[in-house]
């Protein structure tokens, strides 16, 4: 039996433009939209004419063997991917993120197709590069970042994976009433909740509340740990705030909500998919066994 030739899965969210014309329904409409406010609907159809531009010049560079594939964001909670294939997502750098948590194994291209907009700290490859990487990659010719994910286990069994950190508080951000464990050490907290990140995103949300607060350590995006930061714990007769940062390797953070209601535990920053969190249930959060197989672009 021959095998099975590997598919390229191209990734993409939708343009602004793309946005504008399903929120106005016609091009005219979102024109007047934006110019009421000042603003023009050419830099928008610049913007996304360039980018299916390269999405048709690296869609072009696949080897012609392989089979291609289409997944939009928004699906990608109902996309079968498989074992064969290499994940290109083209975009920013939070694309990345999004699709990490559907994978298992699966290289990860990130392809960027604005440098001139986009920082390219995940989706760094230039489209001119695609072509003689994709063939690399199959061959594990090219380098490989085996990138730490977090990963949240609810009482019920519900899981949650996250590139770059995961979220437990209070969906409005009031105060967020749990007990929290790290080790031997508990205490119950009042705070505006806390993330748990990994060293992808240590250089993100997580940074801007160390930075704040001073509670810093080294955590290297490869390093199999995650970090925990409370954010802005409140000491009372019934709260404690000396749990307040820490580093994970074999232990897992342990919460369990007091909250009657409005609790959640999101990840990566989508507050809409989000998990109840309500009063009594129990999540451990900590290193995932699975990691985000990102491509680096070197030779490996």
């Amino acid at each position: 039996m021959a095998a099975i030739p590997p598919r390229a899965v191209f990734v993409t969210r939708d343009t602004d433009y793309e946005l504008l014309l399903a929120r106005h329904a016609t091009r005219g409409q979102a024109q007047f939209f934006l110019e009421s406010r000042g603003q023009s609907l050419g830099e928008v159809e610049d913007r996304h004419a360039r980018f299916h531009a390269v999405l048709a010049q690296a869609r072009a560079a696949v080897p012609g063997e392989w089979r291609q594939a289409l997944a939009r964001r928004a699906d990608l909670d109902r996309f079968l991917f498989a074992p064969e294939d290499v994940v290109v997502a083209v975009g920013q750098d939070g694309l990345v993120a999004n699709v990490a948590k559907y994978l298992d194994g699966q290289p990860v291209i990130g392809l960027n197709p604005a440098p001139d907009l986009y920082d390219g700290v995940l989706a760094r490859i230039a489209v001119e590069r695609l072509g003689p990487l994709l063939p690399a990659t199959v061959a594990g010719a090219a380098g490989i970042e085996r990138r730490t994910m977090v990963q949240a286990v609810l009482d019920d069994g519900q899981r949650l994976l996250a590139l770059n950190e995961i979220f437990v508080g209070h969906r409005s951000h009031q105060s967020a009433r749990y007990r929290i464990a790290a080790g031997a050490a508990a205490e119950d907290h009042a705070s505006s909740g806390l993330i748990v990140a990994s060293g992808t995103g240590a250089t993100g949300w997580a940074r801007s509340i160390s930075e704040a607060t001073g509670l810093g350590f080294p955590l290297g995006p490869e390093e199999s740990a995650v970090g925990y930061w409370v954010r802005e714990p409140f000491p009372s007769v019934a709260t404690s705030t000396h749990l307040r940062a820490g580093k994970l390797t074999a232990a897992t953070l342990s919460v369990v909500s007091r909250m009657n209601e409005g609790g959640v535990v999101f990840a990566d920053g989508i507050e809409q998919d989000f998990i109840a969190f309500d009063w009594g249930r129990h999540v451990e959060i900590g290193p995932a066994s699975r990691t985000l197989n990102l491509i680096a672009g070197d030779g490996g």
